[in-house]
């Protein structure tokens, strides 16, 4: 007799016992799913208030671009279009002109082709009117003030110094490009010239390339 109450006794301390640590265990993972909650919400608010991030971006390339002091909302509000993008020269080969042409070197809009912290390209019209700004990664920002017959579509054509510069630099790629202002279908050498002001002076969104 004294054996069955000694066993009913364990057992009914086991019972207790296992209750106890399934109730501790459940307490705590339901305390434990707010917190997490919490800081994944205190991430994302920080994330949110942030004015000033760093987004990186890759080409078919891998060439890996930097898009510095800007912000979320300033980012999405830039036009995004994949393009086929080549590269030209003002030389017969591109052009069908040699130097001392009277028109070597002047693109559609009249303006004489430049490369440097703003470049001359060109764009099917109808599709990019001449004076669209764009940054094109790997090459930088681009103006269109030029036309080609084989520019069509969603094709853009960028202007290098030299032939070899073209292949070495560039050859031919389909990319991402993103659109700061679409022209107005002209472009004169003013309108031009505020335009470097504006990318030297920074007052457009600062993309680097990271080397």
């Amino acid at each position: 007799m004294r054996t069955q109450t000694r066993s009913f006794l364990f057992m009914g301390m086991f019972i207790m016992m296992n209750s106890y640590f399934l109730l501790a265990s459940y307490s705590n993972t339901s305390e434990s799913a707010p917190k997490n909650a919490l800081d994944l919400s205190e991430k994302q608010s920080d994330l949110m208030e942030k004015t000033d991030i760093t987004l990186h971006a890759d080409t078919l390339d891998e060439a890996d671009i930097e898009l510095v002091s800007l912000s979320t909302e300033a980012y999405r509000q830039f036009e995004v279009k994949t393009v086929i993008a080549t590269g030209y020269t003002a030389g017969y080969e591109s052009t069908g002109k040699n130097p001392g042409h009277p028109l070597y070197g002047v693109t559609f809009s009249g303006l004489d082709v430049q490369r440097g912290e703003l470049s001359t390209i060109a764009a099917d019209p109808e599709v990019f009117p001449l004076g669209t700004v764009m940054y094109i990664p790997s090459y930088g920002y681009g103006i269109v003030a030029d036309t080609g017959s084989a520019i069509k579509g969603n094709k853009i054509d960028l202007y290098y110094d030299t032939v070899d510069e073209v292949f070495s630099e560039w050859g031919k790629r389909e990319i991402d490009v993103f659109v700061i202002e679409e022209g107005t279908g002209q472009l004169s050498q003013e309108q031009f010239q505020e335009w470097v002001e504006k990318v030297e002076s920074g007052a457009v969104p600062v993309f680097q390339q990271s080397l």
